[in-house]
């Protein structure tokens, strides 16, 4: 058995971890953090996601806006000093609907987010608009808030591969994507020229001491390691309630399986400089009267003639030649006890492709023969209310930064100067109060938890 010390040791190499660890060395100078994870470094779910972010979500408060545009803020400022090696665009986020309620709907969702600190709501009425789209690449010199295309021969314009019904166009404009991969390499190359170290192996036991974390037990391929320090980051993702245990937490979590198709688009029916589109509508598939018949012959099959949820949504992927689409659609929410490898329902390419077509209609070429999907995904680990975690745990010592159901490459950063905070004991930003596990054991902490009933995810 082998003794070191940390100062620091967070159990978790994924996005969230990484991003912890580079803010309290790289930021903050701290000495000897080290992460721990039996697996390479942002490679269990980290790397599996939309590579996504927005600064557009719901209330009753600000405080999603505020930590959202503070992350974006953060990798604005990174991507500058690295020459956006991450590759961060700004094309923005598109959602579109054929109906007249769901428009509405899109339309006070947008003025909502304006209130909460998102941008101002632009309003585009008629063909002769101010109105433009996102450029494909970079993401200076680019407007906030929101753009609402309300006027049909505007969207055929600018969008004329969306279904002839689209009424209303709603272009979240703070948004866009980047590389998942290069951001995380990005923080944890600079967290270790700052010092931090990783260790390859198993948190299997954190001890405590007169209620303090006194060392963390490590099982690595040459025995056991057992790092003394009075520090402890549960950063593990979807065992952060395993890794929770270990200090006689619970934490109030549950997890999502969410799958996500590659498919190459040979056809180019979605230009390569589209932004990231939604359909906003529930819909039932587009099947043909026999497909009808057939899948209603069958209590196996007859869950693909009911109605869908809104939320399907794609963008294009990878620079230069590349056709490749990312396509998705969170229609199956159900709880489920996270397994590795995924596994991921045979049906889900079919499922989404079909979905998306009535977006794009131009989709439908794929029906009789389409190329070879390649699916890949992981868990959204998320509370109820869909609020993160991030803060220190019932321990003293312990903390915690998980439970960041879809949103974790988009909130890693400032997820991590959050933490950060909670650690060295620094001031907290006013949301920190929403993101507080205090927030379930004390009403004081964040009294609008009770009313915060939209969880506003893909």
């Amino acid at each position: 058995m082998e003794n070191r010390s940390a100062s620091v040791v967070i159990c978790g190499a994924g996005i969230a971890g990484v991003s912890a660890a580079y803010f309290l060395t790289a930021v903050h100078h701290l000495r000897d953090v080290v992460l721990v994870d039996p697996l390479p470094p942002l490679s269990l779910t980290s790397d599996k996601s939309t590579e996504a972010y927005r600064n557009w979500w719901p209330g009753p408060d600000d405080s999603m806006v505020h930590l959202m545009n503070r992350s974006i803020d953060l990798m604005e400022n990174l991507a500058v000093e690295t020459g956006n090696r991450f590759l961060m665009n700004r094309r923005g986020y598109v959602y579109a609907t054929a109906r007249v309620d769901v428009a509405d709907q899109l339309i006070a969702a947008a003025e909502r987010a304006a209130q909460l600190g998102a941008g101002p709501v632009r309003y585009h009425g008629r063909l002769r608009s101010a109105y433009r789209p996102s450029p494909p690449e970079g993401f200076t010199s680019q407007p906030d808030g929101t753009d609402i295309l309300a006027n049909a021969d505007l969207i055929r314009t600018h969008f004329p591969y969306l279904a002839e019904s689209t009424r209303l166009v709603v272009h979240v404009r703070r948004a866009g994507w980047l590389s998942a991969q290069q951001l995380g390499m990005t923080l944890l190359e600079m967290a270790r020229e700052h010092g931090a170290r990783v260790v390859r192996g198993r948190v299997v036991a954190v001890e405590q001491q007169a209620g303090w974390v006194h060392a963390v037990r490590v099982a690595t391929d040459a025995g056991e390691l057992v790092l003394h320090t009075e520090v402890f980051v549960n950063a593990a993702g979807p065992f952060v309630n395993d890794v929770a245990a270990m200090l006689g937490v619970s934490l109030p979590i549950l997890h999502e399986r969410h799958s996500k198709v590659a498919f190459n688009d040979v056809r180019r029916v979605v230009p390569r400089e589209a932004p990231l589109l939604i359909w906003a509508d529930p819909q039932h598939l587009p099947w043909d009267e026999e497909e009808r018949a057939f899948l209603a012959s069958d209590e196996g099959s007859r869950w693909l003639l009911e109605e869908f949820p809104p939320g399907a949504h794609m963008r294009p992927e990878g620079a230069g030649e590349s056709s490749v689409l990312l396509m998705l659609w969170a229609f199956d929410t159900r709880p489920v006890a996270p397994t590795f490898p995924v596994p991921h329902n045979p049906l889900f390419p079919d499922v989404v492709l079909r979905g998306l077509s009535t977006m794009v209609p131009g989709l439908r070429v794929y029906w009789e023969r389409a190329p070879k999907p390649v699916v890949d995904g992981g868990y959204y680990t998320k509370t109820r209310e869909n609020l993160p975690l991030i803060g220190p745990l019932d321990v003293e010592g312990a903390y915690v930064i998980g439970a960041l159901s879809g949103f974790g490459i988009m909130a890693a950063c400032a997820a991590g100067e959050l933490l950060a905070a909670h650690v060295l004991g620094q001031e907290l930003p006013p949301y920190a109060r929403a993101f507080s596990p205090a927030r379930y054991t004390d009403p004081k902490v964040y009294p609008l938890l009770a009313s915060w009933d939209a969880a506003w995810q893909l």
